[in-house]
Formats: C-alpha cells, sequence, structure tokens
C-alpha cells in the first residue's frame, strides 16, 4: 500500500482542486463543496491517507442519499482527463460500491447518525475501504483542507478548473484513480462483517480502545466459528446433569382439533348445538342432551409440546483484570480470547438451542471488569432487547446488588434459578477453582496462562493441547458445548 506525502502546500492545494472535478456520482456544484471537504477533514485528522475527493464525494453522496438511490452518469467534461477512466471507474469502483452488500448495511447504519456522527461515520467507510483494497492515498496537512473552507464553493471550482485546463491531470491523481479500479476488480467486498457490526453497534465511533478491543472479540470470534462445526456436537460422556422440576406453564397443546366427539368443556362445545336451547319449556332439549351426553364438542389433538427452560449464567471473578495481557503465541490479550470464546459459546447455543427457552446473565462481580462489561452490552444488543441476555455489573441499571457482591453470591444465585430451569454455571477465574453445587453444573475455565485450564462439573480437568495456543482454545470452546448442549 504505497500513500505519498505532499509536503508543499500548493502541490496539495492543486491536488485537491483538481480532484473535486473527479466526482461522479453528482456534477461538480458549490452546494455540496462544504459537506466533502468537512468528510475530508475527518479522514486527514485522524492521520488517515486520504484518497481523492472525487471518490470522497461521490462515497458520501450515495451513504447519504443525495443521489436518489440510483446513479445516472453525468458526462462531464474535464480538461485532459482520459474518458476511458472515466469509463473504468463507473464501471468498477461505482458499480461495485452500489452492489456490494457490505456497503448497503454500512449505508443503513449511517443515515441514523447526526450531526458529526455521519462524516465520522463516512470517513471509517472510506478508511476500512482503503485499508481493504490497499489502495493507498495521500497525506497532507488538514489546514490545507481549511484553507478552503474559507473560499466560496464556486471560487473553489473554478481554480480548480483553471488548473486542469492549464497544467492538465496531475500525474499522482491519475495514479490513484486507476489504484482504485485495480483493487475494486480484486475486492470480494467492500467492507467485512466486523466494520459494518462497528457502525451498527456504533463502535466505530467509539475510542480507539473500545475500538480496537470490539474489532478483536468480533474477529477472534469469526475464527473461533470458523473451526467450529456448523452442527450440533454430540454431548460429552459423562457429563454432569442436573434434574429439574417442570412447570405446568411449560406445557400447552400443540394443532388445532382433530375431531369431533360427545366429551369435552363448555369452551370447545360447537355452536350449532345452542340450538337446542327453548326459552318456554324446562327442562329443553338442550338440558336432556347435555345428561345424556349427546352434546358435540371439539377434540383437541392431545401431543404436548415441552419447552425447557435453560439458564447459562456466566460469571467474569474480578481477577481477571489480570489477563489484560498479551501473549506472544496469542493473536490478542487473554481477555479478548476469554470474551470471544464466551460470544461464540452464546452464538452457537442461541443457534443450536433455538427449541428451548433461553437466558444468559454475564455476571460481574464488583467493579473491576466494567469496560468489557459495556463490551458485552455492546456485542450481546440484540439478545438484550429482546430479554434473552442480561449484563449485570456496578454500573448496570436495576443490577442487584446482593449478586454482585462476590464470586460465592453469584454462584448462590445461579442455584436459585435451578428450582425452575436447568441452570449451567461457566466461572471464569485466574486460578483453578472447581465448585459441586447440588442444583447446577459448574464449569470452570481458568486462564492464567496462554493455554486455559477446563475442569468439568465433576471437578475433572479436561485435557486441552499445549503445543498450539489459539487450537487450545478452540478445543476448550468445543469441550464446554458438549458439556451445555
Amino acid at each position: 500500500m504505497e500513500i505519498t506525502e505532499l509536503k508543499n502546500p500548493e502541490e496539495a492545494r492543486a491536488y485537491l482542486l483538481q480532484s473535486l472535478w473527479m466526482q461522479r456520482v453528482l456534477r461538480p456544484a458549490p452546494t455540496h463543496l462544504r459537506s466533502i471537504l468537512e468528510w475530508a477533514i475527518e479522514i486527514a485528522s485522524a492521520g488517515d491517507a486520504l484518497p481523492p475527493l472525487g471518490f470522497v464525494a461521490d462515497i458520501g453522496a450515495i451513504i447519504t442519499g443525495l443521489d436518489g438511490g440510483r446513479h445516472t452518469p453525468d458526462n462531464i467534461e474535464v480538461p485532459g482527463w482520459p474518458h476511458s477512466i472515466s469509463r473504468n471507474y463507473e464501471d468498477h469502483v461505482l458499480g461495485k460500491v452500489y452492489a456490494d452488500w457490505s456497503f448497503e448495511r454500512a449505508t443503513d447504519a449511517i443515515r441514523r447518525f447526526t450531526g458529526r456522527d455521519r462524516a465520522k461515520g463516512i470517513a471509517y467507510v472510506i478508511k476500512q475501504i482503503r485499508e481493504r483494497g490497499k489502495i493507498g492515498g495521500i497525506e497532507l496537512s488538514p489546514a490545507v483542507i481549511r484553507g478552503l473552507l474559507t473560499l466560496s464553493g464556486d471560487e473553489v471550482l473554478n481554480q480548480g478548473y483553471e488548473l486542469l485546463a492549464r497544467d492538465g491531470p496531475m500525474p499522482l491523481l491519475v495514479k490513484q484513480y486507476e489504484l482504485l479500479m485495480s483493487a475494486a476488480r480484486r475486492m470480494a467486498e467492500l467492507l467485512g462483517p466486523e466494520d459494518v457490526i462497528a457502525l451498527e453497534q456504533r463502535t466505530a465511533l467509539a475510542d480507539m480502545g473500545q475500538y480496537v478491543a470490539h474489532r478483536q472479540i468480533l474477529q477472534t470470534t469469526a475464527k473461533f466459528e470458523s473451526l467450529l462445526d456448523t452442527r450440533p456436537v454430540k454431548p460429552l460422556t459423562g457429563r454432569k446433569e442436573v434434574p429439574t422440576r417442570v412447570h405446568d406453564e411449560d406445557q400447552y397443546p400443540v394443532g388445532g382439533y382433530s375431531s369431533i366427539s360427545n366429551r369435552g368443556s363448555i369452551e370447545s362445545l360447537l355452536h350449532s348445538q345452542l340450538a337446542f336451547m327453548e326459552d318456554q319449556e324446562r327442562p329443553d332439549q338442550f338440558d336432556l342432551k347435555f345428561v345424556r351426553d349427546e352434546l358435540f364438542y371439539y377434540s383437541r389433538d392431545e401431543n404436548q409440546f415441552l419447552r425447557r427452560r435453560r439458564v447459562f449464567t456466566l460469571i467474569f471473578d474480578p481477577a481477571l483484570i489480570a489477563t489484560r495481557f498479551k501473549d506472544a503465541t496469542l493473536p490478542c490479550q487473554r481477555i479478548v480470547m476469554i470474551q470471544a470464546a464466551v460470544l461464540t459459546l452464546i452464538r452457537r447455543i442461541t443457534d443450536w438451542l433455538s427449541a428451548d427457552a433461553l437466558q444468559f446473565e454475564l455476571i460481574f462481580p464488583q467493579s473491576a471488569l466494567a469496560d468489557e462489561a459495556k463490551l458485552y452490552e455492546i456485542l450481546l444488543s440484540e439478545l438484550r432487547a429482546t430479554g434473552t441476555a442480561v449484563v449485570w455489573h456496578s454500573g448496570a441499571v436495576e443490577a442487584p446488588a446482593n449478586v454482585l457482591a462476590s464470586t460465592t453470591d453469584a454462584i448462590q444465585h445461579a442455584e436459585l434459578l435451578a428450582r425452575s430451569a436447568q441452570v449451567h454455571v461457566l466461572l471464569i477465574t485466574t486460578q483453578p477453582m472447581p465448585t459441586e453445587t447440588e442444583a447446577a453444573v459448574v464449569t470452570n475455565l481458568a486462564v492464567n496462562g496462554p493455554v486455559p485450564i477446563l475442569i468439568d462439573g465433576h471437578g475433572n480437568r479436561i485435557e486441552l493441547p499445549d503445543d498450539d495456543a489459539f487450537d487450545a482454545w478452540v478445543l476448550a470452546v468445543k469441550r464446554m458445548l458438549e458439556l451445555w448442549v
């Protein structure tokens, strides 16, 4: 990825003025000039390389809907600009932008932003496209762009047109468009799934620490899922099972009425039987038929549907703050590996046990891991909206204080839940802490090195390979699924 630095302010200014005439989605006009320059300032101020302003204008116009939802090429005569580059840019670059699903989802997310957040979202999309396509760009001082904002729109465009007519297009500008077209041909998708999720969950606008952690969790989770089977795993032989009561409200009939009989409740009585009621004579014909069991009722299918209640309580010990450490054999910090493993477990269980009534409780006793808890609130926003998942930490609204007091109190809370559901507890600590309860199944994941330690509900340690740390994490996730599913 080749990045060119323009230290000469006059050369940088000429590059910007000429590139404004290269936009193809909308005709260059003073109306949208200020927005284009503000998008460019967001990119340059963050220290990122700047692609041609024509490309920035096209991407911004599509995202904000200024194009009306479709591109109609406007044949703008730009002095000295090769017609072949214009045609190829429209076909390969803009054609791909309009057809790409990831860009469409990113557009939907950014249109919900307001104010400067929208400009930041556009700058983020352009940055990710440039990095994924290894396009490169131009580094220049943001002061050059701010200088153009002090001029009127007509003056800026006129100066750019005069430069093109007098000197012709800069070779650097032609090269940048050639790189754009080459990248568009080889890119499968303009944005990655983690880029789209970062926009939808607004972490792309957050501070750098939260953004990087969010991105690494999603990338590591994707690696875990790619190495796991898509079909439900087989239960592990000898795993601990804890029976629980099944309440009557968990069972209800399914299907419709299968037949008509002379037995049933008044709610299933055929309406036609009411014709036997008489106003004057008593007992009337309806009463006689009722006594003789001659009235007709709808008969319902007697099949019963059982929906299991399953609660997965994941307890993060406060000592895990020590896992904010990067091992040379792992792609990210240990705490990120833990968060990605938990997110993988939740996604797989939600997919495989969709017929059960699921509840996920992520408990962070005390307040040592408040940042990690807030990340889970973002990552599990959809499940939290439906009530399937809750994240309890000291800063959460309506978080029970007695549950957050200590790890032991969180385990006791899980035991109380076992009165009406099948409960699995994942106790995540830095040192092995095998815990046995009569009501719940407790699995212990201890992380005090690059290779985790996994202890099942019987207190037995499950062997994990130590030759490859990442493979050991993948196997640990698989074993936990075999213990629970």
